[in-house]
């Protein structure tokens, strides 16, 4: 397996939002796995697997391209900027360096809050990915079959479903990519 891409501009999926174009073909997939009646024109994405369609499986166009303290006390200036002074005293500077010195502590938590967060959410969307992924694939398989079991279908019928495989297989490939799963 390869490297997750960490690195947001090199995503293909580079939010959960961006996740819900693919799930809105899951469950497209799904429905018509359980309707056979179902064709594109039922299809609230028709238009899009209609696309796929055109565009064929050899294209390999992205998923989104087919789919979107001092001297003195006080707030005064003698008090400031004695207490700047006194700050970055502490490190052999003056006032400049006692700015330096008290702004630290608060650069470095919100450094820290703001790395721990976007850690979690890197955490979230890497299990969202790796959910969609897995979802996707079951999908994909699921149609493969049925392309095979209803393969003297309709002309809508077949198109609905090859335009379905086209837009989960690229899916599956962008997140392929992302998730650094070798293909």
């Amino acid at each position: 397996m390869g490297k997750y891409i960490t690195n947001k501009k090199d995503m293909k999926f580079q939010s959960q939002d961006a996740l819900k174009t693919v799930q809105a073909v899951i469950d497209d997939a799904d429905k018509a796995l359980k309707d056979k009646s179902r064709r594109m024109e039922d299809s609230p994405i028709g238009e899009t697997v209609a696309g796929a369609v055109g565009v064929g499986i050899g294209a390999g166009i992205g998923f989104a391209g087919l789919y979107f303290g001092g001297s003195v006390a006080g707030l005064s200036a003698a008090g400031i900027t004695s207490g700047l002074a006194a700050a970055g005293g502490l490190i052999g500077g003056g006032m400049a360096a006692g700015i330096a010195v008290l702004a630290a502590p608060a650069i470095i938590l919100g450094g820290t809050c703001i790395g721990v967060a976007s850690h979690s959410k890197n955490k979230k969307l890497r299990e969202a990915k790796e959910l969609v992924y897995k979802n996707a694939l079951k999908k994909q398989i699921a149609i493969i079959k049925v392309l095979k079991e209803e393969s003297n279908a309709d002309k809508e019928r077949i198109d609905y479903l090859n335009g379905l495989n086209i837009l989960l297989q690229s899916a599956i490939r962008d997140l392929q990519h992302d998730l650094g799963i070798e293909k």
